[in-house]
């Protein structure tokens, strides 16, 4: 992979399906060197077989966004590599839908640590670079969920409505230093997430079959957004 001055680097969390996955092809297509970083580096296959065929810039990496040795050593070894980091697109994160009182406090504290704590320990990382070279954009992707209060998913509108309020803050603090936020709150998305969401079991009587989760997730394929859309979404906001 070339390092081209020219060129601008983004770092993507949560690559190995969805936004993430789809963010990283829209923008190696447009001419960004893209680091692509996941948990499970196992998971990329799909997103190097495309990179191979398209002869796109995307390089993957490890990273575990709950573990703060992870996140700093694989910052550092982008910085080392290509020397700067223009974009962060935040991304990784999961869903805990259900009954507040079903869930352990540790799986709630769990939510928080990759949807919240991840997110933050993810900007603290790119910061300093982005301080040095006077520029960067900082994405975060949010959902609606931070907007409006949803029965069964209170854990994660806590979530969701903590990473908003520090957007904002983040937002006024980075302006001097030339640091753009941006915060994009997507609704239901074709994407793995609604398959991967954490639902308690029918501890009250309520089998996970029926609507435990927000209704409209019930016609994900009728009333969903087009997963690709928001690869593209992200890059609109870039250029």
């Amino acid at each position: 992979m070339s390092n081209n001055d020219k060129s601008k680097v983004a770092l993507v969390t949560g690559s190995s399906t969805g936004i993430g996955f789809e963010t990283c092809l829209a923008l190696a297509r447009s001419g960004f060197v893209t680091c692509a970083t996941m948990r499970d580096k196992k998971k990329s296959g799909n997103l190097e077989k495309i990179a191979r065929n398209e002869n796109l810039q995307i390089k993957v990496f490890d990273m575990d966004v709950d573990n703060d040795n992870s996140v700093y050593d694989t910052i550092e070894k982008i910085i080392m590599e290509f020397g700067k980091i223009n974009v962060l697109v935040n991304n990784a994160g999961y869903g805990l839908f259900g009954a507040l009182e079903d869930f352990s406090m540790d799986e709630i504290k769990n939510q928080f640590e990759t949807n919240v704590f991840g997110v933050i320990r993810v900007i603290r990382g790119v910061l300093p670079i982005m301080r040095q070279h006077k520029n960067g954009i900082i994405i975060k992707i949010s959902s609606l969920s931070g907007l409006a209060g949803i029965p069964t998913q209170s854990a994660y509108c806590a979530t969701k409505f903590s990473v908003e309020g520090l957007s904002e803050a983040l937002s006024f603090e980075l302006e001097p230093f030339g640091i753009k936020l941006i915060l994009i709150e997507p609704g239901v998305i074709n994407t793995e997430f609604v398959n991967d969401l954490i639902v308690p079991t029918n501890k009250y009587g309520i089998d996970k079959s029926e609507t435990l989760v927000n209704p409209s997730y019930n016609n994900e394929e009728t009333l969903a957004v087009p997963l690709q859309q928001h690869g593209g979404q992200v890059l609109i906001l870039l250029l």
